[in-house]
């Protein structure tokens, strides 16, 4: 593990090398995770790895975290400094960078944290370090595709045994803590989210599940994700109680034809938006263009949303071993929603999906 990490830790400062930074700084989140496989909490405290071309990398930690950073995957290979309750870190922190130059801090550094380093260092200029960390984090190696396809499988299967069950007449909320508890029958390590949006509800893409009872010719979208070895599933699909509403095949068939037309459109060179449009495209054609309010798809790793994003504007090439979400959507208000995601990753000749359930309609009881 700490070679794997190492290496991760040279490519990211050659990265930031090559990008003309000073350093990069590294607080508590999924960057520091995938760097130094160390998770502390987000605190007033400030932990930050210290990253910079030409030197040997270095974790700054409260003193009363030094035993457990230097615990850590990567403790034993860097350099842990410690500063105790009372002492300046930003000072500390300060004296760790140079006194000229632009330096990436962590897309989730506390401004706190921030605005004190600049108090310390104002001869420093600070530009998100994720233009250089997320296309590392973007393409994932054989070990973090192997881990994210456990977690879609124990996805998929508890999608198959909630579609098997008996939801009529049970609140969105009660087939929400069912998924939960499905999800971690499957050996997921933690629920991320379950979304169960019924009727109506379903037109709201984000909806929290709340009291409405399924019913007869009811719509139901189910959008549900969790955690296995700290990387994250996400997987939705729509079904119907007993018999779909009306006006629902036509829209259910056209979702269906653009996940179908958008996860065709992968491939390595292809522009991330051209994947977008093809979602787009089938919808537009359909007549519901304006009904699909959201980008297709969103990468997915240690985060339930990083790059690459799937959506107009977004140029970048795929490369294989991305991985992103296929998630066209289209939204009926007053009346119903509909949505299938998959988790796709890209391949040396096109792409492959993470998720295997089934993506025709299924009519629940």
């Amino acid at each position: 593990m700490s070679r794997r990490l190492l290496d991760r830790v040279t490519r990211a400062t050659r990265a930031a090398e090559e990008a003309g930074l000073a350093g990069i700084l590294v607080t508590p989140s999924a960057d520091l995770v995938y760097l130094a496989g160390y998770d502390p909490p987000p605190l007033e405290r400030p932990t930050c790895l210290v990253l910079r071309p030409g030197t040997e990398p270095v974790l700054l930690v409260p003193e009363l975290e030094g035993p457990r950073a230097r615990g850590s995957p990567l403790g034993g290979s860097l350099e842990v400094r410690t500063w105790p309750d009372g002492d300046d870190p930003y000072r500390a922190m300060a004296r760790l960078l140079p006194e000229h130059g632009t330096v990436g801090a962590s897309d989730r550094m506390w401004s706190l944290h921030l605005l004190f380093l600049q108090r310390e260092a104002p001869e420093l200029g600070f530009v998100p370090a994720s233009g250089v960390l997320g296309p590392l984090r973007a393409v994932k190696d054989e070990g973090e595709l192997d881990i994210l396809g456990r977690a879609a499988r124990a996805t998929d299967e508890a999608f198959r045994r909630i579609a098997r069950d008996r939801i009529e007449g049970l609140r969105e909320e009660e087939v929400g803590e069912r998924l939960a508890g499905l999800l971690r029958e499957q050996g997921l390590d933690g629920v991320n989210f379950t979304i169960v949006a019924s009727g109506p509800n379903g037109a709201s893409p984000h909806h929290e599940p709340g009291g409405r009872a399924l019913r007869q010719g009811d719509a139901v979208v189910l959008d549900l994700g969790g955690r296995v070895g700290g990387y994250c599933s996400d997987l939705s699909r729509t079904v119907c109680v007993d018999h779909p509403p009306r006006g629902f095949r036509e829209v259910y068939d056209l979702v269906q034809e653009a996940q179908e037309a958008a996860f065709g459109a992968v491939a390595p060179g292809v522009p991330a938006e051209e994947v977008d449009r093809a979602a787009r495209d089938v919808i537009g054609a359909g007549g519901h263009g304006d009904r699909f309010i959201h980008r297709t798809g969103h990468g997915i790793g240690l985060e339930e949303h990083e790059g690459p994003y799937i959506v107009e504007g977004n140029r970048e090439p795929l490369r294989p071993g991305m991985c992103f979400s296929i998630e066209p959507g289209i939204y009926v208000e007053g009346a119903f929603g509909v949505r299938i995601e998959d988790i796709v990753a890209v391949t040396d000749t096109g792409a492959i999906r993470l998720n295997h359930a089934t993506r025709d309609l299924e009519l629940v009881t």
